[in-house]
């Protein structure tokens, strides 16, 4: 392997590493250790000495010979090759491995090798052995430093070029000449110092001979024998002390007898030149320069002079410099040459032309024209606007700036203007006394470092980005420490910083551009204010190679002096006509402030204002503003300070935009409301909402703090536009604003009580917020309700007081019936047009159409036409019209009109799109331009360009789903399907990878495939799967592709387990068992703690089961045990798996999902359906005792012994787990209310929701406990005959199950059922012992014996059988004295029958307080355990009972009592009535109910009564509790948590 030079050993692998290795004679062990460390090829080429020797533990031999073996090697390779370069330059995966090498071999340049003997009696010219990176035929070239100008800031960057050594042309351009110097810069002080002199002397001799001037460079290749360097090459070399070569030039003293002032004053002292790294991943530690030393023989000085010169030479045998004879020097084409005997004569005599020449080149240099003056403004302004007239608003900004002078900062107003999200600030400063500390007084912004780029692992980009809060704020980057941050963030050198802050830089600059921000949407401004240093120039490398150019990059510099170095660096990169041509020197910053204010859309330092309480208005500060991220404030004077210019120029564009199907926009009524543009049309809907908002405005004491109206509308009908109207036409009396999506409630409540107290004096005296929020579910709603209600509540603001208008816009597919709902909340938008709306519209559109062509007011002409079917169909037909089929562009309007279609709100951004049409969009002022041009005429008619209004980044959608539901329809022909369709899209490479916008893109695939329609998400039905699954299930009848599609999309999606979920769940709806239980089973490997997916892995067996049962029931089998045993075993492991789903529920603290427990009850029905059919049991006249007594007792029969010998132990528990389910889902019901449907959308949601769950469980413990009683008790029962006494308390129990009475929520609820509850319910109290204080009762049999007392005696006062108030008391003594082993409904009870009355002592009042407070004490722990960590607005407490008017059991007033009050309103309507108290004051509620009185102490309500401790009593409504400390009167009602207090009064 070693004999093949030929073969690169970059891409070895490790075995052929290994076989080199022993080639070369290594030894065994070695090569073993470097085996298992992976040492392959290319990491070959980066190993060092060091590392083989620290990590390997090789010794300095072998590990010596492995690097020089390399080597030589990798040199044979390059003769081999004809030194060919690898590809360089922008920062991509393949240059890596060259950097590597470049390192590796960097290691044993000479330049790095102070240890070299100097065994020469001359300093030899060195050889420098060249890193293989820059073995190149082509590099960079570059300029010198500016001639002789003093303190200039210039820098060189390694391997550039400099122009060949040169002789003297004009005398006054200077002559070069190089020296690589490598070896020499590393020797002692007296040896360099001797080199240094005589190089320099012997060229400056030579210059000021020939009258020319000149610079000769040290640390640039200087000879075509270096073999890999170019001639002029720039390397570099450390410098450990500049002072060395300073002194060096005091050898001009002896090395000139005469004239030495004049030498010393043509030898300018040396100047030292950074050199550094072009790319930043091979930064070097060490400084490395070119000392150049520049010749200028002035006329002046030299006039008649030649000057003789004795060079120092160091003798190694004398050991000291010595001074060669003298010698003429001078300058020959690009040498330097002894003027020879001969010619010695000559050359003194045309010293006077010399003298004549340079007089006339001095002479010249100051005739030079001036410069030509640039158009700075123009050019400044065509930069930063793309060419357009006026920058736009949408574009983002990265600024990278260094420290500002004082007077400066005055002058930034345009960039106080511009969407700024970040600012890499090199100055620590600048929070102190620079840039930052200004913009902060005018902007809000966050402090960051470069290290908070880091983003952690797991975490997506959309949720790096809230964290940051970029887009919201501007985020300032402090990238060299931060002067007044406490924290571990100091200044530090330019070396520290590449070693320490590099890896940060990179980072960072490559997430913005390669994650955050799409090329073309943003430009990077270096405003270079102050001398450039190196971590600046590092910045712009980072932005030139991550950005893929230099199009969107800006310089700005006042300064010439300063760009000089920026200058010199950038033109390696992208040449001297770019760098030019992007930047902007010598405009004073006034005048760039002025220049740009004049193309920016909006004026400088605007002035916005809000309403006050007082009817005037207040200055709403920018800074502060912003601190209220989560909302888009609308101030009364928006939209006013928008250039005039800038109207002109775009309202015909910001109208059309509206009118095709954009989103209306504050400028749209602006420009209405000025008359710039005509009238929008006002919708009916918009009037009733207005009327709603007055309503709401009215004084009223019994005034909610928080009102609600909702606009349901259908998709695309007009809904928002309607919110916002009602919005802008009342910015001027409200506070008003708009809730920006993905904040939390929290956040959007505390900024929204922030807004409504801003610069107001009384909290108590503040405007109403009115709060728009788009498109979020109810339970947002629900919650951000709560959290205004806690803190108007933590304000104590006067009850009555209106503080929040929450004005919600949610799609509904029937809006109508939701206005009917709730006729005082609710408002409907539909695509149906009333008679006066088509009037206004038929208007509009034909003073629309003198201006616009039809095409370009498309959503518009669609409204005014109803969006009828047959205008829809007519027009998409025409669109479609000798539209090309299969190009892409046709491909991706099936793409758009797909997601449209089945996803609400979707689109595909436009970076998505260019990747899709394999645009390559080189200048970004072309790129919309470029983006259109490539779209087909049919697609710029449909398809809509969107902005989000948070990021700005561009997206496309089709102009109205209806529009993309028809041409999905229209396009697909022939063979093409839906399912193909998406098969096609979830396979597009180009898009599924495509890195911006990707988490938006990848949950639209996920909700297009997982994503259920919901009618409490606005949808027309529920399903059971996505609505494409389900098209192509049923209108496709093609299951199985919906199968393949899942299939696809579940790899696609790193096998995400909730697509294995739902191919269980197709799996299974189409009775492919197996394969369902496989994709279960893999669901619940990934997830076995989720609940959803284990209730799922049930449902595959019970429907399982269900099959095999149905099979058996229509097979006309005969049921034996052997027939059935596959059956029952299937049952048995769906009950396991509602189990394992009953336990995860339990344990998730944040969840409940009872689904578990309910399956669990149904299967097992249905298995005790199936084993009572049995022949065994079926066809014997006692089969059913016999079918007991094997599930009950450990008999077994015969038949079934061998049979079902593995299920009869978990058959024989059956009774006992359905009856634990039972009872779990009783106690569940029991704490909190039914009708808080928890709407949040999760691909988990159960399977089957349960929809009435309180009859569920009155018909499931019937049929539980029929199967569990005696058949003739059974039989008796239906003929309405009386039971026979014999029965065992079990048997007895069964049937008191069978009836309804088995759990206390199923005995409330026979309280619903007037017709047949009494009867039910006598005959329940019929089967307990007529003497129930001497019987031994459990304690779930005396709850549910009291609770069938009480609920006999709320339907039928006058029953004969009920106990008295009394003896129910003297039989709760059977409950135990130890309130931890008594049940909550026990303790319940206690709350309930052991409430005073009025005719009781004061000692029996407070015997009965002390029972009922120690039960509402373990109430409260009891409830607290069930909630978990659940908000408790989503588990709302359901009051069961109030105190009523009456004594004894008369006095518990059973809610259903209530029913005809709020009779025919909706869940939500019912319950606003009974929180705003108006329910409250119906006298049927007054003549039923007791209030009792009490006080109330730092809003907690107490009892009045009990003396020994105080009782407190929780509100029900927190809100309707007194501020203040007062007298008050209460209604009581009970609950599992204890005793609650509803409408509170102050007693007057």
């Amino acid at each position: 392997m070693a004999d093949k030079p030929e073969q690169s050993p970059q891409n070895w692998s490790e075995s052929e590493v290994s076989a080199w290795l022993k080639s070369i004679g290594v030894k065994e062990q070695y090569i073993k250790k470097l085996h298992e460390e992976e040492v392959d090829g290319q990491t070959l080429l980066a190993l060092n000495e060091d590392f083989l020797k620290t990590e390997i533990c090789m010794k300095s031999g072998p590990a010596h010979l492995i690097i020089q073996k390399r080597d030589a090697l990798l040199n044979a390779l390059q003769k081999c090759q004809g030194n060919k370069k690898p590809p360089g330059g922008a920062k991509n995966s393949k240059s890596e491995p060259n950097n590597k090498q470049r390192s590796a071999q960097g290691s044993s340049t000479a330049g790095d090798s102070p240890q070299l003997p100097v065994r020469d009696q001359h300093v030899s010219e060195e050889k420098l052995t060249p890193p293989e990176q820059s073995t190149s035929s082509s590099k960079d070239d570059c300029k010198p430093r500016p001639f002789d100008e003093e303190g200039i800031d210039f820098i060189y960057v390694k391997h550039r070029v400099l122009q060949p050594e040169s002789g003297a042309f004009n005398l006054m351009s200077p002559c070069h000449e190089y020296k690589s110097f490598a070896l020499a810069a590393t020797l002692d002080r007296t040896r360099l110092q001797a080199k240094f002199a005589k190089e320099v002397l012997k060229f400056a001799s030579g210059c000021m001979n020939i009258r020319s001037n000149g610079t000769i460079h040290f640390g640039v290749m200087d000879s075509k024998e270096d073999a890999g360097y170019v001639h002029g090459e720039i390397i570099g070399i450390p410098v450990k002390e500049k002072d060395m070569y300073v002194d060096a030039l005091d050898h001009i003293e002896r090395s000139f007898s005469n004239d030495k002032e004049h030498v010393r004053q043509c030898v300018r002292p040396p100047t030292f030149i950074e050199v550094m790294e072009q790319s930043n991943k091979e930064q070097s530690t060490e400084k490395r320069y070119v000392v150049e030393v520049d010749i200028v023989p002035s006329l002046s000085i030299v006039r008649s002079k030649v000057y003789v010169v004795k060079l120092p030479n160091f003798k190694e045998l004398s050991n000291k410099v010595e001074f060669e004879k003298e010698l003429i020097l001078r300058r020959v084409g690009s040498k330097t040459e002894p003027v020879s005997d001969k010619d010695i004569g000559d050359f003194y005599q045309r010293v006077k032309d010399r003298d004549a020449q340079r007089e006339e080149a001095e002479k010249n240099l100051f005739l030079c024209a001036p410069e030509m003056c640039q158009d700075l403004g123009r050019k400044l302004s065509m930069l930063l606007t793309s060419g357009k007239k006026f920058i736009e608003k949408e574009k983002w900004f990265i600024l990278v700036t260094n420290k500002f002078k004082p007077n400066d900062l005055c002058n930034i107003d345009w960039l106080l203007n511009m969407n700024v999200f970040c600012v890499f600030d090199f100055d620590p400063d600048s929070k102190i006394s620079g840039l930052c500390s200004v913009y902060l007084q005018h902007h809000a912004a966050n402090v960051h470092f470069l290290q908070s780029y880091r983003i952690p692992a797991g975490m997506s980009v959309k949720d790096f980005t809230s964290h940051l809060h970029l887009f919201g704020q501007t985020s300032w980057i402090f990238c060299n420490g931060c002067t007044d941050f406490k924290g571990n963030e100091t200044q530090v050198d330019e070396m520290t910083w590449i070693k320490s802050k590099m890896t940060f830089l990179r980072e960072s600059v490559s997430l913005i551009c390669k994650q955050i921000l799409p090329k073309g949407t943003f430009q990077v401004i270096f405003l270079l204010t102050s001398p450039v240093e190196k971590p600046l120039l590092h910045t712009f490398y980072e932005f030139f190679t991550d950005m893929e150019g230099h199009e969107d990059i800006i310089c700005i510099c006042e300064s010439e002096k300063n760009y000089q170095k920026w200058q010199s660096f950038a033109e390696g990169s992208c040449g001297k006509e770019v760098v030019n041509n992007s930047s902007v020197v010598g405009m004073k910053l006034s005048h760039i402030n002025a220049t740009l204010q004049y193309v920016q859309p909006v004026k400088a330092r605007v002035q916005k204002h809000l309403p006050v309480f007082v009817k005037g208005t207040c200055l709403l500060e920018t800074h502060i503003e912003e601190q209220m991220y989560s909302l888009e404030i609308l101030t009364v004077n928006h939209c006013d300070a928008t250039n005039k210019d800038f109207i002109n120029e775009e309202k015909t564009n910001i109208e059309e935009q509206f009118y095709r199907g954009g989103r209306v926009t504050w400028l749209n009524f602006w420009l209405a409301e000025h008359e710039y543009v005509g009238e929008l049309i006002k919708r009916e809907a918009y009037h009733e909402t207005s009327k709603l908002l007055s309503d709401a405005l009215k004084n009223n004491v019994d005034q909610t703090p928080v009102n609600s109206i909702n606009i349901y509308h259908h998709p695309g009908s007009g809904g928002s536009t309607v919110a916002r109207q009602v919005l802008w036409n009342n910015r001027k009396h409200l506070r008003c604003a708009v809730v920006k999506p993905s904040y939390s409630v929290s956040v959007v409540a505390q900024h929204t009580v922030e807004l409504r107290e801003y610069e107001e004096k009384d909290p108590q005296k503040c405007l109403p917020v009115l709060l728009f929020i788009e498109d979020m579910d109810k339970e947002y709603l629900h919650d951000l309700r709560n959290e205004l209600e806690e803190a108007v509540n933590i304000k104590r603001i006067q009850y009555g007081t209106l503080c929040f208008i929450l004005l919600s816009c949610r799609r509904s597919h029937d809006p109508e019936k939701k206005c009917k709902e709730s006729p005082l909340q609710n408002v409907s938008v539909t695509h149906k047009l009333s008679a006066q709306e088509k009037r206004k519209f038929a208007g509009k559109r034909q003073d629309l159409q003198e201006r616009y062509t039809p095409e370009f007011i498309l959503t518009f002409v669609l409204m005014s036409e109803g969006f009828s079917e047959d205008y829809i169909q007519g027009f998409v037909k025409h669109l479609l019209q000798g539209i090309e089929r299969h190009s892409v562009a046709t491909r991706l309007i099936l793409y758009v009109a797909l997601l449209n279609t089945y996803v609400q709100n979707s689109f595909i951004s436009q970076s998505h799109c260019e990747a899709l049409l394999a645009l390559t969009i080189h200048l970004e002022r072309f790129r919309q331009h470029n983006f259109e041009t490539s779209l087909s005429d049919q697609a710029k008619l449909v398809l809509l360009h969107l902005r989000d209004e948070k990021t700005h980044i561009e997206s496309i959608r089709i102009i109205h789903p209806l529009v993309a539901k028809e041409i999905l329809q229209q396009l697909l022909e022939n063979n093409e399907t839906q399912s193909r369709l998406a098969m096609s899209l979830l396979c597009e490479e180009v898009l599924f990878e495509h890195r911006f916008g990707r988490d938006e893109y990848l949950s639209f695939l996920r909700h297009l495939f997982l994503r259920r329609s919901r009618i409490s998400k606005g949808d027309e039905y529920d399903s059971f799967f996505s609505p494409l699954i389900e098209y192509m299930c049923e209108i496709e009848k093609s299951p199985n592709k919906a199968i393949e599609l899942l299939e696809e999309a579940f790899q696609r999606f790193h096998q995400d387990p909730f697509f294995a979920q739902q191919l269980a769940r197709l799996h299974y709806t189409y009775e492919k068992f197996e394969e369902a239980k496989h994709w279960a089973e893999t669901a619940a490997k990934q997830l076995p703690n989720n609940s959803y997916i284990l209730d799922t892995k049930g449902q595959v067996y019970r429907k399982w089961f269900q099959a095999k049962f149905k099979t058996i029931e229509n097979g006309n089998l005969s049921k034996t045990a052997q027939s059935t045993a596959d059956a029952v075993e299937t049952a048995l492991k769906a009950i396991e798996c509602f189990q394992e789903c009953e336990r995860a529920t339990e344990a998730d603290m944040e969840d409940v999902n009872s689904s578990g427990f309910f399956n669990e009850v149904e299967v097992g029905c249905n298995l005790l359906k199936l084993i009572s059919s049995l022949q065994v049991f079926s066809n014997r006249t006692n089969g059913h005792s016999e079918c007991m007594k094997y599930l009950l007792t450990g008999y077994i029969p015969e038949e079934l012994e061998s049979a079902w010998e593995p299920f009869h132990s978990r058959l024989k528990k059956l009774h006992k787990t359905m009856q634990d389910a039972l009872e779990w889902i009783s106690e569940d019901l029991s704490y909190f209310q039914t009708d808080v449907g928890i709407e949040e959308e999760t691909p988990e949601s159960p399977e089957e929701k349960i929809s009435h769950p309180l009859t569920w469980l009155a018909k499931k413990s019937s049929e539980y406990g029929k199967y569990f009683s005696e058949a003739d008790s059974v039989v008796l029962l239906q003929q309405d005959q009386s039971i026979p006494a014999k029965l065992t308390p079990f048997q007895k129990r069964m049937i008191i199950y069978h009836l309804g009475g088995g759990n206390i929520i199923s005995i409330l609820s026979k309280l619903a059922d007037q017709r047949d509850g009494v009867r039910r319910l006598e005959r329940i109290l019929t089967l307990y012992p007529s003497n129930p204080l001497q019987a031994k009762f459990g304690q779930r049999d005396i709850v549910n014996y009291i609770a069938a007392h009480i609920s006999l005696h709320c339907l039928s006062p006058q029953a004969q059988n009920v106990a008295s108030l009394k003896d129910l008391q003297i039989l709760c003594r059977q409950i135990p004295s130890d309130k931890r082993k008594c049940l909550p409904s026990a303790l319940f009870l206690l709350t309930l029958l052991f409430w005073p009355e009025d005719h009781d002592t004061d000692h029996e009042k407070e015997s009965k307080y002390e029972i009922v407070q120690s039960s509402v004490e373990h109430l409260e722990k009891g409830y607290f355990t069930k909630l978990k960590d659940i908000p408790q607005r989503r588990r709302r407490i359901y009051t069961h009972f109030f105190l009523g008017n009456g004594n004894g059991l008369d006095k518990f007033v059973h809610k259903r009592q209530f029913d005809k009050i709020t009779k025919g309103s909706s869940v939500s309507e019912k319950r606003l009535k009974w929180l705003s108290g108006e329910a409250w004051k119906s006298p049927e509620i007054a003549k039923m109910l007791k209030r009792v009185s009490g006080w109330t102490e730092d809003r907690v309500v107490y009892l009045e009564g009990p003396q020994k401790r105080k009782f407190n009593i929780r509100p029900i409504f927190v809100p309707s509790v007194p501020h203040s400390n007062e007298n008050i009167t209460f209604y009581l009602g009970f609950t599992f948590r204890g005793p609650v207090a509803c409408n509170i009064l102050v007693k007057k």
